[in-house]
């Protein structure tokens, strides 16, 4: 348990503490961003790692303290949060958007993202933050159908990461952006939909795409049919 409890906070930390905030700039500034964003992958791909492989070792471990099981009530709920995690995942990973490590990134389209006038479009109407908020959903998930101190402490740490992230991108392109920025933060919303209950928006589902809600659906499928093959427990 205590290398589960060393591997998230070595998780959080590296997010909390450098990724979006002042001293991810002071790195970027001596060694580039292409450099900084290979290290911190790296460093983030071996946190995952490391909390996989410490949640494996102790889940059925008798150190591990179970609060509650799988029920077919739980099940159900958890069946129809990860779909709706995997909407906001994969319809917004395949959204242009400025908030997204691949516009950041070198050679990224960056900034000129934010000159488009047509930008604000499909998900982005619903929140900025469409990944994140599926990564929450999905880790939110796992914990309804997960009762245990070990799943407290991997899909706890990994939803207090995907809440917190929203504000630290804000932050991060606020500086690298400035005004620009600050408008689109203005005619959206981080927490979804709620740019359009304020009426700064309008939910227009046509415009998110008919490939968008297949690809979800295929991807939620598909992992749930692989999920005990990959993981030993199956999901439907």
């Amino acid at each position: 348990m205590l290398s589960l409890a060393a591997a998230s906070a070595y998780f959080l930390l590296i997010h909390l503490l450098v990724s979006g905030t002042r001293a991810r700039d002071a790195i970027v500034r001596r060694i580039g961003e292409g450099p900084y964003m290979g290290l911190f992958v790296v460093a983030s791909f071996a946190g995952l790692i490391w909390m996989g492989w410490a949640y494996a070792l102790v889940r059925h471990d008798a150190a591990n303290t179970f609060f509650w099981g799988v029920t077919p009530a739980t099940r159900g709920v958890q069946i129809l949060l990860q779909l709706v995690a995997f909407f906001f995942i994969v319809a917004g990973q395949m959204t242009p958007n400025p908030t997204s490590v691949r516009a950041i990134a070198p050679k990224g389209p960056g900034e000129a993202m934010l000159d488009q006038p047509d930008l604000v479009a499909g998900m982005l109407r619903i929140t900025r933050h469409p990944f994140l908020w599926g990564a929450a959903v999905w880790a939110f998930g796992h914990l309804v159908v997960n009762g245990d101190l070990a799943s407290f402490i991997l899909f706890g740490s990994l939803l207090l990461l995907a809440l917190w992230g929203p504000s630290a991108i804000d932050a991060k392109r606020r500086r690298r952006m400035g005004a620009k920025y600050e408008d689109f933060m203005a005619r959206t919303s981080n927490v979804p939909f709620a740019a359009i209950l304020a009426g700064r928006q309008q939910l227009r589902l046509g415009e998110i795409g008919a490939e968008k809600l297949v690809a979800s659906l295929v991807a939620w499928a598909a992992l749930g049919m692989a999920h005990p093959i990959l993981f030993g427990v199956r999901a439907f």
